[in-house]
């Protein structure tokens, strides 16, 4: 919103400004990040020949593209970090059940996490969870990951990405139980007290190993799915509510080098973008549509799995009641409706007939 509000007060002076997000970390920082600048056109044209040259390159292809007018550099780099925040605490979800529930020590979820980048989950945030399993503290001769305080920080970037979702009525829930789940962390010593006093499973799952991990592969899969899914979607509707005129296969290509989220699959965003640029939802896509109808029966047993062990899989989960509510026919949404009309008059529609009806429920 700064980056709007800077824009068009500049503007209205004769000042051509430029918005940019940035995404890459250290490693982008000195290798070349991906680039999504907004502003005017006219303000692109000048810092073009710059921004290709310094940003990371994929088939030749340079990480950066304009965004749109204004704040559009700025939200598309909000939506990102909110897929990001998605893909972490599906990762770490991932992880916990692996570990916590099967017993994986972390030589053997090296081993998992590496497998997984030699498939269709080939990501950054893949490779460097398996790489973050091999490192040692040279203090204690101890795995460096089990000294780490389970408290996850944040900078607030998912948060805006939630909110701006409520504000513009996208639903957007593996990114907002990412964000809640972060929330949750920081209350450790709640955490801990409860943990004396609330009963529940023990956290142990009684399954074959190479089994499970074969379910969470394609739980994975599909809840990454649902999760970029609705990012997408989130984009599409500040799109119109912005007029910003995104190129969502545009973004899914710069997205491929330089990111944090840069992962083997936005190649198949791309072209499911490019294949029709007015997608309603990216699970429409004959392609996505074949991998959810294939993995959604890996993800529900994870789910299942989780739920019956007592370990939390937010992500997961709303993954999964996303993709049922998408799917959905008919939802319990009438009975809301009802309850509205009930106790504040506020009608309802009909499905057999035109127009706003209300009832007097207590005659």
């Amino acid at each position: 919103m700064d980056t709007e509000r800077r824009s068009k007060e500049l503007e209205g002076q004769g000042i051509a400004y430029i918005g940019t997000g940035v995404s890459g970390g250290e490693y982008g920082a000195l290798w070349g990040p991906a680039i999504m600048p907004g502003g005017q056109p006219e303000a692109w044209a000048m810092v073009k020949p710059i921004f290709e040259a310094i940003c990371a390159r994929v088939d030749d292809e340079p990480c950066v593209a304009y965004m749109g007018m204004r704040g559009a550099g700025h939200y598309v780099k909000m939506v990102h970090n909110g897929i990001e925040y998605g893909d972490m605490q599906l990762i770490a979800e991932a992880y916990d059940i692996l570990n916590r529930g099967l017993g994986m020590d972390n030589t053997r979820l090296h081993e998992v996490f590496s497998e997984w980048n030699d498939c269709e989950l080939e990501s950054y945030l893949i490779e460097i969870t398996a790489d973050i399993f091999t490192r040692t503290d040279m203090d204690t001769g101890t795995a460096l990951l089990d000294l780490i305080l389970d408290e996850a920080q944040q900078k607030g970037t998912g948060k805006w990405a939630s909110q701006n979702a409520f504000d513009l009525g996208a639903p957007t829930p593996t990114i907002n139980a990412a964000v809640e789940s972060r929330i949750i962390s920081a209350y450790r010593d709640e955490r801990c007290a409860a943990s004396k006093v609330l009963t529940g499973p023990e956290g142990h799952i009684a399954a074959d190993p190479k089994t499970v991990t074969g379910w969470m592969q394609d739980a994975l899969y599909a809840a990454k799915i649902c999760s970029y899914a609705q990012g997408f979607g989130l984009m599409r509707l500040a799109d119109k509510e912005y007029g910003y005129n995104l190129n969502l296969s545009e973004i899914a290509r710069i997205w491929r080098g330089g990111c944090i989220i840069r992962a083997r699959f936005l190649n198949d965003i791309r072209r499911a973008f490019e294949r029709n640029p007015h997608l309603s939802n990216l699970m429409m896509d004959p392609g996505f549509t074949s991998e959810m109808n294939t993995r959604q029966s890996g993800l529900r047993k994870v789910v299942a799995l989780a739920a019956g062990s007592g370990i939390p899989a937010a992500a997961f989960s709303s993954a999964l009641a996303y993709y049922d509510s998408y799917r959905s026919e008919r939802l319990p949404a009438n009975l809301t409706q009802a309850q509205r009309d009930y106790f504040g008059a506020h009608t309802y529609r009909r499905v057999d007939r035109p127009g706003v009806f209300h009832t007097e429920w207590t005659e």
